[in-house]
């Protein structure tokens, strides 16, 4: 927890995407003389923003810890970068890794610059309220999105929802029952959404619809089915979002924000000095195809063997290098320097709440409406109806047809988890690839950064580490 405190600086700028929430950087403003007006307030709401472009976060290790454990990715020279990616492909993962370490630091980073301007923003003035109104729903959002991850990737975490003026306050408080962090995370959700509008102020920021799609996600994890599909009836009636007509089209960088996106993580190339694109595209692709290429989270090939032909999603989210080394064409290449990727991360989309809609029918035992929503997603990418006739024959359905649609979006692995399939899934994986790799209840955590544990003793290893 020291780092939090030693890592925040009310320095909150650096978030300046195109047309999309300008703001002015703020470099030499302490938390003491800061927040006295709107503006300053703005400036560091704008601040929050930018912690999700962390490289611990939606830069490039929240999308890897979703998919590289699971099925759908795999590491192509698992040693690249130190293995800590080759770690997550092969259940081997240390206490010092990166990735895990980042994740951490990064979240509890966000975390408090959102507790920092929840303290404060209530005893500014704002010319209008519905102003204010939004963007304390917006923090709130953005704290839940951070306390969802930590959970699903660690368990029990440290629970900090006030301002953290003095570390030594939370030294000895240990991990947070899991329990009680997933009812902040409802809570925050909850009082977020009749505070943030339809329509954004600014194009990127939290709408009502993405609180009431996360919440829905967060309920749908807790097997509360009716909860979530009262949210998601709500995200699909308000009128806000649709299906776009072709499936590549939601990744094309001119069609950024369109009606198919609830929620993105904001990048772009050639600003301020290259610091505002992602690392992901140049990550993500095969050794050897571009520029610093590192060849992490590539599609397995026999899950691209799993599309049918007719499938237009094969075509629009799947490339193959001239050797035959697969990778994902949802995200841009930079046209400045290798780290500058100019594509959004994409947190949630309308198709993930078709589906997510569909899974909840499907568990209330709505066989036809969950095949409507199912076709929905379905027919968009050139398929007929679903001929599932069972519950049974459903779910493996929508869980395959979640593979096809969000593969590389950072989804399969906690899905994997939600259902409670991961260790057989993974070791039926292992061992129909030849691969002597098995793995047990404790995988499904991943370990609490040693760092942590070296500053603050209280902090429990998971099993295993």
């Amino acid at each position: 927890m020291k780092n939090i405190c030693l890592l925040f600086l009310v320095i909150v700028g650096l978030w300046a995407c195109e047309n999309d929430l300008f703001i002015d950087p703020i470099t030499e403003k302490s938390v003491s003389n800061f927040f006295e007006s709107e503006i300053e307030i703005e400036e560091a709401i704008n601040g929050v923003y930018s912690t999700l472009q962390f490289r611990g976060l939606y830069n490039l290790y929240i999308p890897a810890i979703g998919e590289i454990p699971s099925d759908n990715t795999f590491d192509e020279v698992p040693a690249n970068d130190g293995g800590r990616y080759g770690q997550l492909d092969e259940f081997t993962t240390i206490t010092s890794n990166d990735i895990i370490t980042d994740i951490w630091k990064d979240s509890y980073i966000g975390i408090q610059q959102t507790n920092v301007v929840l303290n404060r923003i209530e005893a500014i003035p704002f010319q209008e309220e519905n102003i204010r109104n939004a963007r304390i729903g917006e923090l709130k959002f953005i704290r839940a999105l951070l306390y969802f991850n930590l959970v699903r990737i660690y368990g029990d975490v440290p629970l900090v929802i006030e301002e953290t003026t003095d570390p030594t306050i939370y030294f000895g408080q240990g991990r947070t029952p899991l329990i009680e962090v997933y009812s902040q995370i409802q809570k925050d959700l909850t009082e977020s959404i009749p505070l943030l509008p339809l329509e954004a102020d600014d194009p990127g920021r939290v709408i009502k619809t993405a609180a009431e799609g996360l919440l829905a996600k967060v309920k749908l994890t807790l097997a509360d089915y009716e909860g979530a599909k009262s949210l998601l009836e709500s995200v699909i009636n308000s009128g806000r979002h649709e299906l776009m007509e072709n499936p590549g089209a939601v990744f094309e960088l001119e069609n950024e924000l369109n009606k198919e996106i609830i929620f993105a993580v904001q990048f772009a190339s050639g600003l301020n000095g290259n610091t505002e694109g992602s690392q992901a595209f140049v990550q993500f692709s095969p050794s050897g195809t571009v520029n610093g290429a590192k060849g992490h989270n590539l599609p397995t090939r026999d899950f691209i063997a799993m599309f049918d032909e007719e499938d237009l999603r094969k075509e629009a989210y799947i490339g193959l290098t001239s050797q035959g080394t697969p990778f994902t064409k949802k995200y841009k290449a930079p046209t400045t320097v290798p780290n500058d990727g100019p594509s959004d991360w994409i947190v949630l989309r309308y198709a993930d709440v078709l589906l997510m809609m569909a899974e909840v029918e499907n568990q209330l035992n709505n066989l036809s409406s969950a095949a409507i929503y199912l076709d929905q997603v379905r027919n968009r990418s050139g398929l007929a109806n679903t001929t599932a006739n069972t519950t049974s024959e459903m779910e493996k359905a929508i869980e395959l047809e979640r593979r096809f649609e969000l593969i590389g979006e950072g989804h399969r692995w906690f899905d994997l988890l939600r259902s409670e399939k991961a260790i057989s899934t993974m070791n039926d994986w292992f061992s129909k690839n030849g691969i002597n790799i098995s793995i047990d209840d404790h995988d499904l955590l991943y370990p609490i950064p040693q760092s942590q544990i070296n500053t603050d003793p209280a902090l429990t290893q998971n099993p295993g580490y």
